[in-house]
């Protein structure tokens, strides 16, 4: 459990807040290049670390975050026009460019110098992946956050996101909380599908979870026995702030070997709402087939019908998540469709911020609690020296990966050179 006092370190993202600066010193997933694909396209909004900002592409195709609202009567620039350069404010006709500089202001006399003074928040953004990354700290942004699978073709990943009605934190837990796929994620009968492949995740208990500290967060090993003196390996990471990534290659045989790679961003909108970015991408040189990206979609929560405006589940706190109770009696353990779908149930279940003061943690539970001990000692470090864990460039090479192997083998070392470096395509 936590103090109430911690608890608000670890969830609060304001600029005011430890966690918010913190947070503003790493790239962090903005929007999907494909939703401003089009050159003086229509604005979209965007809540970032509590801000509200608005981002465009502009006539030369560059990509603009600016705050939401135009200097002069605070009107949405969501509704402006994007024309020849730069976003309009339908209100007055103030115009922005993409580094929040008022360019035209055709209220004031020409001779008036008074547009030189007007500038609104604007920040650094890459493209990678698919995804538009954004800056929002002090000073010179850090390394561009090149994953492995940014650098993959777009027709080898599906990147998609969905707005989880939670704090950022509760909702990263249950993507580190290897324990939970044998339970909530688990069929009753072979129709596998009706769960979003949650059978796939169905596999022996119990477990034990092994946590190293790394110089970009943590790596840890789920790992659960099989017949025969083997046990099953599964190798997550955590990248600060945000990122998980866990192992999608092997079938329920514990022998397929699939060359997939997972992962999800876990990005706060602000203190009670997360966007979550689900990735997935096969490495090598063949494509995601037409079949696997619709599974793999379907099992993200993201088939038609499922996701309405602003990247909102229908599936959400309002309707009960659309739980079926004849359904979970028979075919699944939740009754409810989608391993996304599950997971944010029983995250916003909780309530927009968990109360951790009333907590009760086990041993399965080693991955939550390494995360929040490498948050705290950051947040209450009187005078942190250097970046904080994840900024500088080394987990370029982190990939989830699982194996079976003998019971005396130890994953740390037997498969490091799987997990900490790409393995050729």
């Amino acid at each position: 459990m936590l103090s109430r006092e911690d608890n608000a370190l670890v969830t609060r993202v304001g600029p005011d807040a430890p966690l918010g600066r913190l947070m503003r010193r790493y790239w962090l997933p903005a929007l999907l290049s494909d939703e401003i694909a089009e050159p003086d396209g229509p604005p979209v909004r965007v809540r970032l670390l509590g801000e509200s900002l608005v981002a465009f592409r502009d006539t030369g195709g560059r990509v603009g975050l600016i705050e939401e609202f135009c200097a002069h009567r605070r009107v949405s620039l969501f509704l402006g026009r994007n024309e020849d350069s730069g976003l309009r404010c339908v209100y007055h006709g103030w115009k922005y460019d993409v580094d929040g500089r008022c360019v035209d202001m055709p209220t004031e006399p020409p001779e008036t110098d008074f547009r030189s003074r007007i500038r609104l928040a604007a920040y650094p953004t890459v493209e990678l992946g698919g995804v538009v990354w954004a800056y929002l700290g002090d000073g010179e942004a850090p390394a561009e956050p090149r994953f492995e699978w940014t650098g993959l073709r777009p027709d080898q990943r599906v990147v998609t996101r969905t707005w989880q009605e939670c704090n950022w934190l509760q909702a990263l837990e249950g993507g580190i909380d290897s324990a939970h796929a044998s339970a909530l994620h688990t069929t009753l009968t072979p129709d596998t599908k009706r769960a979003g492949l949650s059978g796939m995740w169905t596999v022996p208990v119990p477990l034990r979870d092994e946590v190293e500290v790394t110089d970009y967060g943590h790596v840890y090993a789920s790992i659960r026995p099989m017949a025969g003196g083997r046990k099953w390996v599964k190798v997550y990471h955590w990248v600060m702030p945000c990122h998980t990534f866990f192992p999608f290659e092997l079938g329920g045989d514990g022998e397929t070997l699939q060359p997939i790679v997972n992962g999800h961003m876990f990005v706060p909108m602000d203190d009670r709402n997360t966007m979550v970015y689900n990735w997935i991408g096969k490495y090598g040189e063949a494509p995601l087939g037409r079949g696997e990206r619709e599974i793999l979609e379907w099992s993200r929560g993201r088939a038609p019908g499922e996701v309405g405006a602003g990247h909102r589940k229908l599936r959400n706190r309002d309707v009960d998540w659309l739980i079926d109770r004849e359904v979970q009696k028979t075919e699944t353990y939740s009754g409810i469709d989608g391993i996304n779908n599950q997971d944010h149930a029983v995250q916003e279940s909780m309530g927009p911020i968990v109360d951790r003061t009333k907590e009760n943690l086990g041993t399965t539970d080693a991955a939550v609690i390494a995360t929040r001990r490498i948050l705290l000692g950051r947040l209450k470090a009187a005078a942190p020296d250097g970046d904080p864990p994840g900024v500088a460039p080394t987990y370029y090479g982190v990939r989830a990966i699982e194996r079976v192997v003998d019971e005396d083998v130890d994953w740390r070392t037997a498969l490091k050179d799987l997990y900490l470096r790409p393995a050729e395509g």
